[in-house]
């Protein structure tokens, strides 16, 4: 008898028949994450000591101690974080030393349960107290993942295609769980958030005005306007149809897959946004599975996870137990998961807003506004006698947030400069925040913390005596300049500071910063 149509629709859109297996899902998955990891844990090696270090701008053990203060016997439920055993340099160093070297493990193949863990531990520890140098949405983003890879590999087996044992497919649906939010989010803050997302030109300013431009961005701004109207109209497809095709036949969620990543590729083609657009790489892996993923690595490799796909799976006590431990993850995340479906589907949606303090499920957005013009703080110092009209003042200028008209925007992605986002944020929200303050005092003893998290001192070591911050309006400049940056003087935002200013001192002193005169 004829199937009916909708079967053979199935059928068609579902092609092979053969079970689902995802043994190289998962190597591809784990091998990507560690990756990632080892790209968080190199920032945090290379940045903790001027930003988060004892003398840094935002010191951990004095967050940890306002935090208990606040919290009392509460505080290390309410901040999840190993450095509650001690928070010296030496430990914020050891922690990101360990997970680099685990991450290294990852990337090259050897993973188990117990190293997944660790990973995640320590780096939610680093996000625990990473204060605002780590609260952007990538980071939880990393966190959810990696919390869930503990249950994607053996617990123990580190080999990369372990024998007997196979991943549990309800794994990799709480995998595609976190990219369905991720990307339904992002689409969604965009239609709430800013008229021209709907108007199809946020594109026009974004390239221009976005954190962190690099050399391509230029070419993406000076494009034609159909073609970044059609990129609009791609976003939205993207991240507000694609999502729902992750629940469909094999065929439709590889399709979903394929232009996700594709989406991705573009979006790193446009800017640096630190390991956002690699991380949601990652998680679009486990839309793959072995049928497809087999076409494309070796075939000696291919062949084994086909025999190993096929391989009669013998009875392990420990298996049972790991079915019960997924159970019960399904049944955690799917009740740690109201909260961030409610925040979908309200019109006072939010961005990137954990609900848990282990950051389980979290809820994630990107650009629900686009900035029409790029507003730059620029920072400098002078040797001067600032009242001087005459002084000489010269500019601090950062690793990638653009200073000098002349310099060529860097390419940095998936490594993120902390530093040069959070000042990109002070023309946005006018708020001298005690980080930034703070900021300001350490140019001013020239500690060398601080300006090793500059691309360069311009007074190589010695005190200046005064600095400043002025507002800039930067424009790309025309293809016949020699200059990528155009820009005009908007007006001070902090006249210039010297070391005895008591108003300074004052507000260091009450924030609890320690300070070197």
């Amino acid at each position: 008898m004829k199937r009916p149509l909708h079967h053979r629709l199935w059928s068609a859109l579902q092609g092979s028949a053969e079970r689902p297996s995802y043994w190289l899902t998962r190597s591809f998955f784990l091998r990507g994450l560690g990756a990632l990891y080892v790209v968080a844990f190199t920032i945090i090696v290379n940045q903790l000591d001027g930003l988060i270090g004892s003398r840094g701008l935002l010191p951990v053990p004095r967050f940890l101690a306002h935090v208990s203060e606040r919290f009392g016997a509460e505080a290390v439920t309410t901040l999840p974080t190993v450095f509650w055993l001690g928070a010296s340099d030496g430990a914020l160093y050891g922690a990101a030393w360990l997970g680099l070297g685990l991450a290294a493990m990852v990337a090259v193949g050897f993973s188990n349960g117990l190293m997944m863990f660790t990973l995640w531990a320590l780096y939610l520890s680093f996000l625990s107290v990473g204060q605002q140098f780590w609260s952007f949405g990538w980071e939880t983003y990393l966190v959810e993942l990696g919390f869930l890879a503990i249950f994607l590999c053996p617990a123990i087996e580190p080999r990369p295609l372990p024998e007997n044992k196979p991943v549990h497919p309800v794994v990799i649906w709480l995998i595609r769980w976190v990219l369905f939010r991720m990307m339904l989010g992002a689409g969604l803050i965009k239609l709430r958030g800013d008229p021209c997302w709907t108007e199809l030109t946020c594109l026009e300013t974004f390239y221009e005005s976005q954190p962190n431009p690099h050399p391509l961005s230029w070419y993406w701004h000076a494009a034609p306007t159909w073609l970044l109207t059609s990129g609009v109209l791609l976003n939205h497809f993207v991240e507000l149809v694609c999502p729902f095709l992750l629940f469909g036949p094999r065929r439709v969620r590889h399709f979903a897959g394929v232009v996700m990543v594709g989406f991705q590729v573009l979006l790193i083609a446009g800017g640096n946004l630190a390991f956002l657009n690699w991380l949601t790489i990652v998680n679009a892996i486990a839309l793959f599975d072995d049928t497809l993923l087999r076409r494309i690595v070796p075939k000696a490799i291919g062949d084994h996870a086909w025999q190993l796909a096929m391989a009669k799976v013998p009875d392990d006590p420990t298996a049972k137990g790991h079915r019960v431990v997924v159970g019960l993850l399904a049944l955690g995340i799917g009740y740690l998961s109201i909260a961030p479906v409610k925040n979908l589907i309200s019109s006072d949606q939010v961005m990137n807003t954990t609900y848990d303090p282990l950051r389980l499920v979290n809820t994630y957005g990107m650009f629900g506004s686009v900035s029409e013009d790029r507003l730059e703080a620029v920072i400098e110092g002078t040797l001067d006698d600032p009242s001087d009209p005459n002084a000489t003042w010269r500019e601090y200028v950062f690793h990638c947030k653009p200073g000098p008209v002349d310099r060529r925007p860097c390419l940095v992605t998936p490594y993120h400069y902390r530093l040069d986002w959070q000042v990109w944020f002070t023309p946005l929200t006018r708020s001298k925040d005690p980080w930034f303050v703070h900021f300001l005092y350490k140019l001013l003893v020239a500690d060398v913390r601080i300006l090793a998290l500059l691309a360069d001192d311009p007074f190589d070591g010695e005190r200046p005596r005064a600095v400043r911050v002025d507002f800039y309006l930067y424009s790309f400049a025309d293809a016949d300049s020699a200059d990528w940056w155009v820009r005009e003087y908007r007006g001070p935002f902090v006249a210039p500071l010297t070391l005895d200013n008591a108003e300074m001192v004052a507000r260091l002193h009450g924030w609890g910063f320690e300070l070197d005169r």
